[in-house]
């Protein structure tokens, strides 16, 4: 797994093994900035990243400019391992979260640029993440939440639904606050 673009571009990451998190591929994660770093300008934003994982996405956002990423995970070995990745960057705009990531929404307040989120694929409760977002008013005035999901999911009928971008099996849905 590697870092494909800015300041952190082709840096390798070395996730801990046997976890259960499924990164986001190279080419899935390529034409996801590709999409972003067209519409909108990354740097300075704040990201909120929602089953952070390994946190490879929220090193992509940081490598491209962005001030502050928030990730949120509940495994402690990939909590872990992002703690111990920032410490090794040096990277000083990355905080973790070490929690459910509907509780965490439940209690949060702030505001952010982007919100990504990339649940398990077998998570029940998917097409719950847009309306949460929506509800809790985290999405900031002009935000953008980005839903990561498998190809055979529909997120078309959910509340500020935009557009969808597909890589491979890869689904990324977008929404507008």
């Amino acid at each position: 797994m590697r870092i494909i673009g800015g300041k952190y571009r082709n840096r390798r990451l070395h996730p801990p093994a046997g976890m259960e998190a499924r990164p986001t591929t190279d080419f899935a994660k390529e034409g996801l900035f590709n999409v972003l770093h067209h519409s909108m300008d990354l740097e300075g934003i704040r990201v909120l990243d929602l089953f952070a994982g390994t946190g490879n996405i929220s090193l992509e956002f940081l490598s491209r400019g962005a001030r502050e990423v928030i990730s949120v995970d509940q495994d402690r070995a990939l909590f872990n391992f992002m703690q111990r990745t920032a410490s090794d960057l040096g990277e000083t705009g990355w905080r973790m979260v070490k929690s459910d990531v509907f509780t965490f929404l439940n209690s949060h307040r702030g505001q952010y640029d982007i919100v990504f989120a990339d649940p398990p694929f077998r998570t029940e409760q998917l097409e719950r993440i847009p309306a949460l977002v929506r509800q809790t008013g985290i999405l900031g005035q002009e935000g953008l939440l980005i839903v990561e999901h498998h190809d055979k999911v529909d997120l078309s009928k959910q509340p500020g639904y935009l557009r969808t971008r597909t890589y491979g099996l890869i689904r990324f849905s977008f929404f507008g606050p």
